[in-house]
């Protein structure tokens, strides 16, 4: 029987966790697959053995990290016990670097000669290159999800396979058969709070200096929530344009109806290139957050579109240029210039269709089964397991 102990630490995580547990069980005969760890609901259905610790885990932000650290650092140090106690054939680490790193190195320090296997791999390339070389001492496969990344981490000796955006599958099942309205214009200020306050007042600003010279177009916006569309709402009376549209839960069918949008930097930006919509982004943080990124970021770009295109293909207003005015122009010159849109809207199917066909949950179970089945690699200068584990498991995690 093959034993796994599997960690996700957010809603995405237990949702890619989820398909990919069920993708092993495919792989393995009825009854040969032991799988514990923590995780969400979703992979507690597939595995019992799953507990769910979402409602603590998944926390956002350096404050909360530091408010939550005795409780972090118990839940290493229970984690490291019953893997010791256990003694998986494999530890999945699912996304979730915070954590998930310091687990893993944490692990080999106190002996464990099982198999490490890394899905959803973390964006070190963008703050951290540096911890690709730890990572490859200490894991045994890393699965990327964007093609660029697979050099990278090679580079380091770490075994690794580009098993394809599990975004491909997810949004592929939401496409509609809509045309584009050119005079439609969408606002997408991102999921969080923090980032609907500090960018849709901007966004209101920019639709009503357009409106000033369009006055045939429309507006529109989305939240994840009716908490958040009502805040929407609110301020986009606050701003002086109650006539935008204000609905939940329906973003992706924007993306495929709007002549173009102005969206956070984030995941939606790469859902924005996948359904071909012309979009600029725009973010600000903090004055003190950022001077830090520009210190620590290791990429040119914020956008992820434009990392994987390697050049500039989306307009990206940030800090002291995500402003009214500036939102205004770069919209206008999408609204003004078919041309321009629909040369964008190629170039961005053409990045979209580099993260793969399909199947990246598929994939990365295969990934995982081809480990399991290859030569076991050779750590002589580990301590010796399972001695060491159990007493690395009761010195608990401090310093992972």
């Amino acid at each position: 029987m093959t034993s796994c102990f599997v960690i996700a630490g957010e809603v995405s995580g237990d949702t890619h966790g989820a398909e990919l547990l069920g993708a092993l069980r495919t792989l393995r005969a009825p009854g040969d697959l032991e799988i514990r760890g923590l995780g969400g609901p979703r992979m507690r259905l597939q595995a019992p053995g799953v507990t769910d610790w979402l409602e603590d885990s998944a926390v956002l932000g350096l404050w909360e990290v530091l408010r939550k650290y005795g409780y972090f650092q118990a839940q290493m140090t229970r984690t490291l016990a019953v893997i010791a106690e256990s003694s998986p054939d494999v530890v999945i680490l699912i996304d979730y670097p915070g954590f998930n790193l310091r687990l893993a190195k944490a692990l080999r320090q106190r002996g464990y000669q099982g198999r490490i296997a890394y899905y959803i791999s973390p964006q070190v390339w963008a703050w951290k290159r540096g911890r690709i070389k730890e990572m490859a001492r200490t894991l045994d496969l890393m699965m990327c999800i964007f093609p660029f990344e697979k050099d990278l981490y090679e580079a380091s000796g770490l075994r690794t396979e580009f098993v394809g955006h599990p975004l491909v599958d997810e949004l592929a099942a939401e496409r509609i058969d809509a045309e584009r309205d050119p005079q439609l214009v969408g606002l997408l200020p991102g999921s969080r709070r923090r980032e609907i306050e500090a960018l849709f007042p901007v966004m209101v600003e920019a639709a009503t200096l357009l409106r000033a010279r369009l006055p045939h177009l429309r507006f529109v916006t989305a939240a994840v929530n009716e908490k958040l569309a009502g805040r929407l709402g609110e301020l986009a009376r606050n701003g002086g344009a109650p006539e935008i549209a204000v609905s939940s839960g329906d973003v992706h069918r924007l993306m495929q109806t709007c002549g173009c949008a102005v969206i956070a930097s984030g995941t939606a930006t790469l859902e924005a290139a996948f359904f071909g919509l012309p979009h600029c982004l725009t973010y600000k943080v903090s004055w003190l957050t950022a001077a830090v990124a520009r210190v620590v970021m290791q990429v040119k770009y914020l956008g992820i579109v434009n990392n994987l295109a390697g050049r500039e293909v989306v307009e990206e207003l940030l800090q002291e240029r995500a402003t009214g005015p500036a939102l205004a122009a770069a919209l206008e010159a999408l609204l003004t210039s078919p041309v321009k849109r629909t040369q964008l809207a190629l170039e961005l199917r053409e990045v979209a269709s580099s993260l793969g066909s399909g199947g990246a949950h598929d994939n990365a179970a295969r990934a995982i089964a081809r480990l399991l089945d290859s030569p076991q690699r050779s750590r002589p200068d580990l301590p010796d397991a399972p001695r060491e584990m159990e007493k690395g498991a009761r010195r608990g995690a401090t310093s992972p």
